[in-house]
């Protein structure tokens, strides 16, 4: 093996050994024994946790059925286990996510509607079992809001530019800032196994400054706006495997906050393992940004399986110098690739707003081996600023049988090929 090879290796290994899931007391609250009957299930949700909470902890079990509630708010020591044959369905009113919540939207602090599946500043949860979450988002509900968003989200910038405490960045009724399905907030020891996510009003799973986050067996399928996979922001030490993407944007995209808010907390996500997932639709399989102003670093990810048309990119790497932050150390390796849309590796640094802002990204550090592709556009477009170049990138056993446009790079210090070949030529 290769430095690059052996040093991805090892630090996965690093992370596998640092990252455990949570173990529970073996002790069963079954949800159908509380609430009050009827049609919504929210107090019966709320009960059984906090009983077994109070208790010192164990599973909350959904038995098959179907079941209509609000959000739902975990508590530490309580494994929320929706059993095969059960699907929980999430009220379509927006007043039913009242009142707000600490959350970010966007990689920007706020108080806004709670999120689906939540917990803050908890220890020891979990969301697990081969039942069915659905979100009931759709082009009604909660996707409706796509046009109001940008004017809502512009505001809640000014307040973080103008420093106003997340406090008093109040965005419920009368805003159109849509809540992730399921976000740990401030948690640790996190695990989120076997469920399948659909129609998602947002951000399907995020994580957010949590530490010892495992994300396994999941099925995240839900095709809305900003309908993101799995995206850890500011996290310490996650896990995500065996789990199977087919997106409306991107499929796992790794964050740390955005402008002048993840520069004021600056916490980096880091120590990150990705393997054995599947990846169908998104803009991007394996995402880093473009909110990433608190930087992210130690990324491993193998064993990957991608192939749609609608796949934009496989390994998307977005930033600007609005957003600023840094990406170094990221190792994607073993992938076989059918067909993907656009390019097999993106490194942007002209994403949305392009060079207009004084913080300078770093890049570098990237590393992908091991990559069989079928048939893309490119092979990799790669564009750094003159000012502010990207660093070091290493191609190394790549085999691309078709491409139909040539590969791009400005602005790049150091790009190196080792055995890399493109329509049966070798580049390098």
């Amino acid at each position: 093996m290769t430095t690059e090879q052996t040093s991805a290796v090892d630090g996965a290994a690093a992370v596998r050994a640092m990252v455990r899931p949570p173990i529970f007391p073996d002790r069963d609250f079954r949800l159908t024994d509380f609430g009050s009957g009827g049609r919504d299930h929210t107090d019966a949700f709320r009960e059984a946790i906090e009983a077994c909470h109070q208790a010192g902890g164990g599973r909350v079990v959904v038995p098959p059925g179907d079941y209509l509630t609000g959000p739902i708010r975990l508590l530490s020591g309580v494994n929320l286990h929706v059993s095969a044959g059960a699907t929980v369905r999430f009220r379509r009113e927006p007043e039913a996510y009242l009142p707000e919540v600490p959350t970010r939207w966007q990689g920007v602090e706020l108080m806004g509607y709670s999120p689906f599946v939540y917990a803050h500043g908890a220890r020891d949860i979990a969301l697990t079992g081969a039942g069915t979450l659905d979100g009931q988002a759709d082009d009604a509900h909660w996707w409706a809001w796509k046009p109001l968003e940008p004017a809502d989200f512009a505001q809640l910038e000014r307040l973080a530019d103008d420093d106003v405490p997340a406090s008093r960045r109040v965005f419920g009724e009368g805003y159109h800032l849509p809540p992730s399905f399921v976000q740990p907030y401030s948690c640790e020891n996190v695990l989120i196994e076997g469920v399948t996510l659909t129609n998602s009003p947002f951000w399907q799973i995020h994580p957010v400054l949590c530490r010892n986050v495992t994300v396994t067996g999941v099925t995240a399928r839900s095709h809305g706006h900003n309908n993101d996979g799995c995206n850890p922001e500011s996290c310490d030490g996650v896990v995500i495997t065996d789990c199977d993407f087919d997106t409306g944007d991107d499929c796992i995209a790794i964050k740390a906050g955005r402008n002048s808010d993840g520069r004021r907390l600056a916490v980096a996500c880091r120590n990150i393992v990705i393997s054995n997932c599947t990846f169908a639709n998104g803009h991007g399989g394996v995402t880093i940004g473009s909110e990433m102003s608190g930087g992210v670093e130690h990324v491993y990810a193998a064993h990957l399986r991608m192939d749609s048309p609608n796949l934009w990119t496989c390994a998307r790497f977005k930033t600007n110098s609005v957003r600023g932050g840094f990406i170094r150390d990221v190792h994607v390796t073993d992938v076989t690739v059918g067909r993907v849309g656009n390019q097999v590796l993106e490194i942007d640094f002209a994403y949305e707003e392009g060079d207009a802002g004084p913080f300078l990204p770093e890049v570098d550090g990237i590393h992908l081996s091991g990559w069989r592709v079928a048939s893309t556009d490119a092979p990799w477009r790669l564009a750094g600023y003159p000012r502010g170049p990207i660093g070091t990138v290493t191609l190394t056993d790549i085999v691309i049988d078709s491409a139909l446009s040539p590969a791009v790079a400005h602005e790049v210090t150091d790009l190196r090929l080792d055995r890399v070949t493109v329509n049966g030529r070798l580049l390098g």
